[in-house]
């Protein structure tokens, strides 16, 4: 797990290396060759030694190749490039495996890898580069492209040290974060700065400038699995997930566990305990100094402490005392975009705690809900099937009843959200559920300048391409291609990088992603039952208590925070003089917010905090406004 970046006609202002070295403190170094700039910051977790460090050039001197992930089933790839080239290995690590592999299969090689990976190939003969990133967007990478100017990087941060960096904000963007709390697609706050998304690569010609996008894995669903019987789905899964684990757990450095309590991460230590019985695994956990449920929320402490002595692991449990304020500005920074969480903050803690420890992989349950139904606006489904039926005018007749509900009582907060798009048409209440704005074109309130922007239109995209599939499936292929990856895999990967620490994610191993999007919809979403199939496996082994407890969050009891100790930040950035000098939000609709939110009239909580986020962010960065 490491750092990358690289440029093509790029001037630098410094070594842009030095913006990536929390990701990887053990090495950095950098290549160039004429208009050609690469760089890598190693943290070591295959083969510690040298041999492994990056960028890393082919014996012939004609391929450089800068790598960030792991490729977990990289011994079998060597093996065959030993068997079928007769090729030689220096190192033991997955990147000469990956760059000899590409020096024979070409593009050929990413549908043999089964790994978390963002990359860059040079082919210094040709004079070409391919860029790649994994196909569930497990890995950041970021593009900037200016006429002939290309930089890539793990981080927006990097871009900052290009000399004559073109940064104009994209109000687009900023519409995004504003809707969703994050950005779905490739949009990010710069206008020249954008996400490659999951499962694309770019093929660049250096001589003449020319680029090719492609999309090389498709992430649809199949029907490439059948069975006859739910125990036969229970065992295939349970195999399935095992695999993934054990995989995983490959490393020459030594290995932790995210424990909440929660389902996800529960059976991943379970599984691993059955693997490694002989092994005190190292597990950790957050505790928030409160025995009481935070906003309709069970408290996860007490559930992580059954789980660590039902399977007798050691579990490390990390005091937060939700005073978030010191870290809050620090967070925004690491991620690269302004995501309204604080959630991210325990992925930091945690990591923190970890690696002081001597742990530099952590392996934790991300993807577990986005594949198997673990949402509030998956059980929603149940209710998309019954709501055509109703008159529309009736619909919006009820709608006007329930904005009087008060806002405060979490129920009434989720039956007024859930309310908000009634008599839309299906398909934009489907996306409705991704989206924290009291309306659609409520942004439009609240900047100074109106834009005429599809805040869905990726959204459609995506279902354009599985018109076929079932309405959950279509939710949960949203799920896996905007919320998983901006919002969960972002901050999971930056904040545990900004400790110099790995996650790896077994829920998103390939093999086990394909069976997933198999599985039949009644064995994901039972009746009310959510995750059903999976918490049959887990009945294999933990107790009933963990598996059936009431699902609660990896965050922070937001609401309660904006009246006490985030106050400090909304006076710092939702003041009157900043907002009028920038020009981009206008005051009195943020005063107005703030207001209706204090007196408990409307839940603009994590609108609020959306805001304080985009605040931060222009505070951190550098940037342009257009006029």
């Amino acid at each position: 797990m490491c750092g990358i970046l690289g440029g093509i006609n790029i001037k630098w202002k410094s070594n842009p290396i030095q913006s990536l070295k929390h990701r990887g403190p053990d090495f950095y170094s950098t290549y160039k060759n004429k208009n050609v700039f690469l760089g890598h910051t190693r943290l070591s977790i295959l083969d510690t030694s040298n041999l492994g460090n990056q960028p890393m050039l082919s014996e012939d001197k004609k391929w450089v190749i800068v790598f960030n992930g792991e490729i977990y089933n990289h011994l079998k790839i060597r093996k065959d490039l030993e068997d079928n080239y007769k090729e030689t290995f220096i190192s033991k690590c997955d990147t000469e495996t990956l760059l000899k592999g590409w020096i024979h299969y070409k593009e050929e090689i990413l549908n043999k890898l089964n790994g978390i990976y963002s990359f860059a190939i040079f082919n210094i003969v040709e004079n070409k580069i391919t860029i790649v990133r994994d196909p569930f967007g497990i890995k950041p990478l970021y593009i900037y492209k200016k006429n002939k100017e290309l930089a890539f990087s793990s981080e927006i941060k990097s871009f900052l040290n290009i000399k004559d960096f073109d940064n104009y904000l994209d109000f687009d963007g900023i519409i995004n974060y504003l809707n969703f709390l994050w950005s779905p697609g490739e949009k990010t706050m710069y206008t020249n700065v954008e996400k490659l998304l999951p499962g694309y690569l770019i093929n660049i010609n250096i001589k003449n400038f020319t680029t090719n996008k492609k999309l090389y894995y498709n992430n649809n669903f199949t029907k490439k699995y059948n069975f006859n019987s739910e125990k036969e789905w229970v065992d295939n899964l349970d195999q399935k997930i095992s695999k993934a684990v054990k995989r995983q757990l490959i490393s020459d450095v030594p290995i932790g566990f995210f424990l909440s309590g929660g389902l996800d991460s529960s059976l991943l230590v379970a599984i691993a305990k059955k693997i490694l019985p002989d092994k005190k695994l190292n597990c950790f956990t957050i505790d928030t100094n409160t025995s009481e449920g935070r906003e309709g929320f069970e408290d996860d402490l007490p559930y992580a402490r059954k789980v660590a002595k039902h399977l007798n692991v050691n579990l490390h449990e990390i005091k937060v005392n939700n005073n978030f304020l010191p870290d809050f500005d620090k967070m925004i920074y690491f991620l690269d975009e302004p995501q309204a969480d604080l959630a991210p903050l325990n992925v930091k803690f945690i990591s923190k705690k970890a690696k002081k420890i001597g742990i530099k992989v952590l392996i934790g349950g991300t993807g577990g809900d986005d594949l198997f139904t673990g949402y509030r606006r998956h059980q929603a489904i149940l209710f998309e099937k019954n709501i055509n039926r109703i008159p529309i005018f009736f619909l919006k007749f009820i709608k006007v009843i329930l904005y009087f509900l008060p806002s405060k009582i979490p129920l009434f907060r989720r039956i007024k959200r859930l309310s908000r798009d009634w008599g839309q048409t299906q398909q934009n209440r489907l996306f409705g559920y991704f989206n924290w704005l009291p309306n659609n074109n409520f942004h439009n309130d609240l900047l100074i300048k109106n834009r005429k922007y599809d805040i869905y239109n990726y959204f459609r995209k995506i279902i354009n391409q599985n018109l076929n599939s079932s309405l959950l499936n279509k939710m949960l292929l949203l799920e896996q291609k905007t919320f998983l990856v901006d919002h969960n895999l972002n901050y999971t990967d930056k904040m545990s990088m900004s400790e110099g620490v790995e996650v790896r994610v077994p829920y998103l191993d390939i093999d086990l992603v394909k069976f997933s999007q198999n599985i039949p919809d009644n064995l994901k979403l039972n009746k009310k039952v959510s995750k059903y199939i999976l918490k049959k496996v887990a009945e294999r082994y933990l107790p009933m208590e963990v598996i059936y407890r009431s699902k609660t969050g990896f965050g922070a009891p937001i609401r309660n925070m904006l009246n006490d100790e985030l106050k400090p930040l909304i006076k710092k950035y939702l003041n009157r003089d900043k907002i009028i000098r920038q020009n981009i939000f206008k005051y009195e609709k943020i005063e107005s917010i703030l207001k209706d939110h204090s007196l408990g009239k409307n839940d603009f909580a994590y609108n609020i905090l959306s805001l304080l986020s985009i605040q931060s962010w222009l505070n951190k960065f550098s940037w342009k406004s257009k006029k």
